[in-house]
């Protein structure tokens, strides 16, 4: 039983989690123990939240799960797990994220509060909104991201959270398209939404996400507030692992026929992870060394 709520949580999906700590290394505030102490807590706080929406989900689309070929083996769609004790589980973790955000401060309550609503909303309407589905997952990485930055009470640049919103709403999109190429002549049934979308229009979105996710980070890189606020210039040195992490993406979306699961994904293309790694040294080297 333990092992299926284990399996349940979703704990391989925790590392979208590690967004919040976004204005941490971006404040250069990472070597201030205190804050990041605080900074684990609301990592911890999200990763007990995260999982308390993906009970939900999986309560509410537990029907739909056992139509596809991959999601029919999760606990709750295979019958190994009860709805109650699903319940249970989630009402469980939902008080122990809002519970530690209480305890870091109002200001992370409060966002925390309006990202459980903001799920809670895509659960049960806004996933069947064509567009709009796609948009309120980006909408939720934003929030991750500033959750982080109030905790810790520092400031969050906005290309910094525009450029979380479109890199989100290309995955969100990649993962949609997958979908529909994977599942075929099945996938409405699994997910409604899906007839709204074709490969040709999400290729379409992709395309423009694509290029405002690349110049949005590269007019964060260049602009001056932020090399003067950074105390650097350098950061543009960051842009080809971000240009090519993006391309590995689509890569293994348009050829591989992958993207179901982005943080799978991630952790299991090595190139994409190694360059993913190396954005992160970089960025670490930049701000905290150099």
């Amino acid at each position: 039983m333990l092992k299926e709520i284990v399996k349940l949580l979703r704990p391989s999906q925790w590392i979208k989690n590690g967004v919040v700590l976004a204005g941490l290394i971006f404040a250069e505030k990472a070597d201030q123990l205190v804050l990041v102490e605080k900074s684990l807590l609301v990592l911890v706080a999200f990763c007990f939240l995260s999982s308390s929406v993906y009970v939900l989900n999986d309560i509410v689309d537990r029907d739909r799960d056992r139509l596809h070929p991959l999601k029919k083996n999760r606990p709750l769609a295979s019958g190994r797990i009860s709805p109650m004790t699903a319940g249970v589980t989630g009402v469980i973790l939902l008080i122990a994220g809002l519970g530690l955000s209480y305890i870091v401060g109002a200001s992370l309550l409060i966002v925390s509060v309006a990202y459980v609503t903001l799920n809670i909303l895509y659960t049960f309407l806004l996933k069947n909104v064509v567009i709009i589905d796609v948009m309120t997952i980006a909408a939720g990485f934003v929030l991750r991201a500033l959750a982080g930055a109030v905790a810790i009470r520092v400031e969050f640049s906005g290309w910094l959270l525009v450029a979380t919103f479109v890199l989100a709403l290309f995955l969100a999109l990649g993962k949609r398209r997958h979908e529909i190429t994977f599942l075929q002549g099945e996938a409405t049934a699994h997910r409604k939404i899906l007839e709204k979308y074709s490969t040709q229009l999400l290729d379409q979105l992709i395309g423009v996400v694509t290029a405002s996710t690349v110049i949005t980070y590269l007019f964060y890189t260049l602009s001056r507030d932020i090399q003067v606020k950074l105390h650097t210039q350098y950061l543009y040195v960051t842009i080809p692992f971000v240009i090519y992490g993006i391309f590995r993406y689509l890569y293994l979306v348009h050829k591989e026929e992958q993207g179901g699961s982005p943080t799978t994904l991630l952790l299991n293309d090595r190139p994409l992870l190694l360059d993913v790694l190396l954005w992160l040294a970089s960025v670490l080297l930049i701000l905290y060394i150099l």
